[in-house]
């Protein structure tokens, strides 16, 4: 793709955290792009980086969190080191933000129709009657039922799911060009999870916004997304269409994932697990970070970081396929 057709694009991002024992590492590297339309997921164990990558898209990281280099452009154009106030401006027009706690998006003390008719009339420019028929609208697109009298309620008086689904209302309320969703279906019952699905996917259909979909849920990465990005200890270890990656993957981290997955095809008595955790962020081994638990390892593994390599259609960050193309050579 050429950065004109590219809706976002992250270039060597590198999130860090000052402490009093020294500079941990959160973000090292991180690379990707999405185009318009286009919905990618990024998945990875907790502690990966992906609701950290998210923050950092939309200016929203917790001091003393901070990026240290690299680059975020939406259109073309450089956010990441803009103005608290202009960030704030894009962050509500252009960027909308799904976040996994609702109770963290929502103003207690207002009514859920003020808050969302004060984001429509901020950045939409509608009246006042003209956004509260679009705040009506957003609620009963993502599945509140009688929207129209629970449009005046206040938060406590939703439950969980519905107020994540709110949230959801929230951040469609600007047609924003890009969706940073973090976990948006987390709390939300099967069906309910299908409708918001659905939403995502019109969204990106008809207004041509790009989603950037963090989830722990396979199965909602391949019932949504067109490419997936598999993020371990702040990097990226594989990034491809969603269904190479998935039935197909070509990093070893990613295959321990898929294989933790019940197949409804196969009879098996026991699923296959990574044996392991996830490195702390102070104590991130050489070479590849995922070494210590990879059954593939090899001595290269423990001394060079391996940079993501082209791999019949995917691309992963393993000196397995190194070898193979040397190889095939």
């Amino acid at each position: 793709m050429t950065s004109p057709t590219l809706l976002l694009e992250v270039r060597h991002l590198r999130v860090e955290f000052p402490t009093r024992r020294g500079t941990l590492l959160a973000l090292d590297d991180v690379s990707f792009d999405i185009a318009p339309g286009e919905i990618l997921g990024v998945v990875g164990e907790s502690g990966a980086g992906k609701s950290l990558t998210g923050a950092a898209i939309i200016g929203l990281l917790d001091p003393p969190g901070r990026i240290a280099s690299g680059e975020i452009l939406l259109e073309g154009r450089r956010i990441d080191n803009l103005p608290y106030e202009q960030m704030r401006r894009i962050r509500g027009r252009q960027i909308g933000a799904i976040f996994q706690d609702p109770l963290t998006s929502l103003n207690p003390l207002y009514t859920i129709g003020r808050q969302l008719v004060e984001t429509i009339t901020t950045h939409l420019g509608l009246s006042t009657a003209q956004a509260r028929k679009r705040a009506i609208e957003l609620l009963e697109e993502t599945g509140i039922p009688a929207a129209a009298q629970r449009i005046d309620q206040y938060p406590h008086q939703f439950s969980g799911g519905m107020r994540q689904r709110v949230v959801i209302a929230l951040a469609l309320a600007a047609n924003p060009k890009l969706i940073v969703a973090d976990e948006p279906t987390t709390a939300l019952d099967v069906s309910i999870q299908a409708q918001i699905i659905s939403l995502l996917k019109r969204v990106c259909r008809e207004q041509g916004a790009a989603v950037m979909l963090v989830t722990h849920d396979m199965g909602v990465i391949a019932e949504t997304c067109d490419r997936v990005a598999v993020m371990y200890a702040g990097r990226l270890a594989e990034v491809g269409p969603v269904a190479e990656v998935i039935h197909r993957p070509a990093h070893p981290y990613t295959a321990g994932l898929m294989g933790s997955i019940p197949a409804m095809d196969e009879d098996r008595e026991r699923l296959l697990q990574i044996d392991g955790s996830m490195p702390r962020l102070n104590a991130i081994p050489l070479g590849c970070a995922y070494n210590p638990r990879c059954p593939k390892v090899f001595d290269r593994c423990r001394i060079e970081r391996p940079d993501l390599m082209t791999v019949e259609g995917t691309q992963a960050a393993c000196w397995l396929h190194s070898v193979q193309t040397e190889l095939a050579r």
